[in-house]
């Protein structure tokens, strides 16, 4: 078994990492294979490990995909030194260059609000219009919302439960609006001849499998279009105004932490600088000292 079979192995057995996050981890550590070349990986030094920076720097990849590819090869040679006998993690201590960090899109709470109230009688309408209504009220990530199975809803409570990164599960609120569309749609889904591999799946397609990643982005994209938006919308731009759109309304950080999922507060600060111009405007209109004459 080569040493990144074995690896990915104890990922899923020891680590329990999902089935994306180790396809990521892969391709990763396959780069720095391929940047390797004819070197033996256990003679690879920190010099080494620089000159890739480097070149990955030059092929314009940013600071960020960089800094996920060096987390992944740090712990990978973690992993080579433990259990393969290797004398060093050439690594530990190396960062990858800085990016200009760029702050997440959110559409207005008007746009959101009209965007996810789509019409339409048909069974794939009443589906996305409950896919969308979920998104914009929970601020699910993709993976957690195709990943859905109708028992991890509550409708009494208003909430629905969610296994996020790293397998962590969280529940979060689930509005009126997505609620009622949820149930519109699980009364088209009985009607469907749901799949045996899957068949408690909340979201389907009209052949009864569960909706894949893919799919949802491809029919968000297509309502986005349709709804006439100046930018196309994705699944992510949804997660992005209901955190900014919530924050906005209550001031707790902490909040919106926890129902984004977010392991670190940092993750979640970056949309308090969202709502600048919004912050600005009601400073103008309450400020004494900023009405102009």
């Amino acid at each position: 078994m080569s040493h990144l079979k074995a690896y990915l192995q104890h990922l899923t057995f020891e680590r329990g990492l999902s089935a994306l996050t180790l396809k990521n981890y892969a391709r990763d550590i396959e780069l720095l294979t391929s940047l390797v070349g004819d070197t033996e990986l256990a003679q690879v030094q920190s010099a080494h490990i620089r000159r890739y920076i480097a070149s990955l720097h030059s092929r314009g990849l940013s600071g960020k995909s960089i800094a996920r590819a060096l987390s992944a090869w740090r712990g990978y040679f973690n992993y080579l030194v433990h259990q393969q006998g290797y004398q060093q993690n050439p690594v530990i201590g190396l960062r990858a260059p800085k990016s200009a960090k760029t702050l997440p899109q959110a559409l207005s709470t008007d746009q959101a609000v009209k965007f996810v109230a789509i019409q339409g009688g048909d069974l794939l309408a009443q589906r996305d219009h409950a896919i969308l209504e979920l998104f914009y009220s929970s601020g699910l990530r993709l993976a957690e919302l195709v990943n859905l199975d109708c028992a991890m809803l509550d409708y009494t409570a208003g909430t629905v439960t969610v296994t996020g990164k790293g397998n962590k599960t969280r529940i979060v609120p689930m509005g009126s609006h997505a609620s009622e569309a949820i149930k519109v749609w699980l009364n088209r889904r009985a009607s469907l001849r749901i799949a045996d591999s899957n068949p408690d799946a909340l979201f389907v397609t009209q052949q009864g499998k569960r909706i894949s990643p893919r799919a949802v982005q491809y029919r968000v994209k297509q309502w986005s279009i349709k709804q006439g938006m100046s930018s196309s919308v994705h699944p992510h731009l949804l997660r992005h105004s209901f955190a900014s759109h919530v924050l906005q309304s209550s001031q707790d950080l902490r909040a919106v932490q926890e129902m984004l999922g977010h392991a670190n507060i940092s993750t979640t600060q970056v949309y308090t600088h969202l709502d600048f111009q919004h912050l600005a405007s009601v400073y103008d209109q309450a400020h004494p000292r900023a009405k102009k004459k």
